[in-house]
């Protein structure tokens, strides 16, 4: 199997800043995103582009994006590399004095969702989404861009409406082709920010094996480890933890206030778990004492498929090609399922791309690849996940892992070669 070897000292370093060695470099982080969209951007021949959806703005900005209540904070980045962001009023005065690099920040009028739909009036929320496309558009004007095709990545029908009543030239498909083709391959930092984000999800799998016992609710040992990954400074966006009877399949509403038991399953996904905006997706399975040959032999499975796909992935090659590594119809235990198809199993088994969201590009599943393949690049990274039924319980297994010019490099590091054993 080949399998990228880091270099000599080449890993996980320290989350704190310091003057005595090189971490991830935030600085050149952001440079480097901001030039890979502007260069994509001149490709693509847009004049400006405005950035609405969390993601791209933060990859463009830099900026700690948090959700907000719906197009509050929009960026304008031009083909010169000008860059004008709107925002709350609280956020735009706190940027204005911590964030330097940006110039240009000027306050947001809120002209899409919970703002514009609370206030329960159609004339509100046309004045809402037209004084948003107005303050686009005088700053298209003051940067000289206001007859320059504009791409946006929301193509929300009001809101381009607004635009082209102004006379913009509003082009959305390219907008999303450039920040898709900008964002799928990452830069060195943007690696680091990964590889940093699984050493503190493995921190969380290690207070897992601490706090689970028979008597503890699935609730209580994953609160425990929430607060280990809040301790390291993670963004915790998702994730949850189950046992038992909801390992297989899995449960609707994820964590419960079920009781462990002596020989239960228990696995724990820790999606959404950010660092630096970066987002995790890493599953492990763990055994309350000593497992059964079933359990053991469904382990097996779920790692055997989770590497033969690992195995397949290299630059140049197709997803199409990729996803033959996951089970079959029959392996995906179809019947069970009562499914006719592949793409019913959505989440079961398949590859996503990670970094700022938690799907990117590439996406490898038999229920879209064989038809729709692309081509894998160097620096892609993602998750790829497997599962296996064992008896009335259920494993999973997952790693993290960046293409690399001859194979992968997993980034998730705790041990998959066997389930892990919780003595109690």
């Amino acid at each position: 199997m080949r399998m990228y070897e880091r270099d000599f000292m080449e890993g996980t370093r320290g989350t704190m800043a310091v003057d005595w060695e090189e971490r991830i470099d935030v600085k050149r982080m952001r440079e480097q995103r901001r030039e890979r969209a502007l260069e994509r951007m001149r490709e693509a021949e847009l004049g400006s582009m405005l950035l609405i959806n969390d993601p791209n703005v933060r990859y463009v900005t830099g900026l700690a994006m948090t959700g907000g209540s719906g197009a509050d904070h929009y960026t304008l980045l031009m083909e010169d590399g000008s860059t004008v962001h709107w925002d709350t009023a609280d956020h735009a005065s706190n940027q204005r004095f911590n964030c330097p690099w940006l110039e240009d920040i000027r306050y947001a009028c809120p002209g899409l969702g919970n703002v514009p739909r609370a206030s329960g009036s159609a004339s509100a929320r046309e004045f809402l989404v037209g004084k948003m496309a107005e303050t686009v558009v005088d700053a298209l004007e003051e940067y000289g861009y206001e007859n320059e095709p504009m791409g946006i990545d929301v193509a929300n029908g009001r809101l381009v409406s607004a635009f082209e009543d102004r006379g913009v030239d509003v082009r959305a498909d390219e907008c999303s082709q450039v920040m898709e083709d900008a964002r799928k391959v990452k830069t060195r930092d943007e690696i680091e920010c990964l590889r940093q984000v699984a050493a503190i999800c493995e921190a969380g799998f290690q207070r897992i094996t601490e706090e689970a016992r028979p008597g503890k609710r699935e609730t209580e040992v994953w609160g425990a480890a929430v607060e280990e990954l809040w301790r390291h400074g993670a963004f915790v966006g998702g994730g949850y933890l189950t046992s038992g009877p909801n390992t297989w399949p899995k449960h609707q509403a994820n964590t419960t206030d079920r009781a462990i038991r002596p020989g239960d399953l228990v696995y724990a996904d820790f999606y959404n778990i950010g660092y630096l905006g970066y987002r995790s997706c890493y599953y492990r399975t763990f055994s309350m004492g000593e497992p059964t040959q079933e359990q053991r032999d469904a382990y097996e499975t779920a790692v055997d498929n989770l590497y033969d796909v690992l195995d397949r992935i290299e630059p140049g090659a197709t997803t199409d090609e990729i996803a033959q590594g996951f089970p079959d119809m029959a392996g995906e235990h179809a019947d069970w399922y009562d499914a006719d198809e592949h793409w019913q199993m959505t989440t079961n088994h398949w590859a996503h791309g990670l970094g700022l969201q938690l799907y990117e590009v590439p996406l490898i599943w038999r229920g879209l690849s064989p038809d729709h393949p692309i081509e894998i690049e160097e620096g892609m990274t993602m998750a790829v996940e497997t599962q296996e039924p064992a008896g009335r319980q259920g494993v999973r297994v997952e790693e993290m892992v960046v293409v690399r010019e001859d194979g992968v490099e997993v980034l998730s590091q705790w041990p998959v070669e066997e389930i892990t054993v919780v003595d109690y």
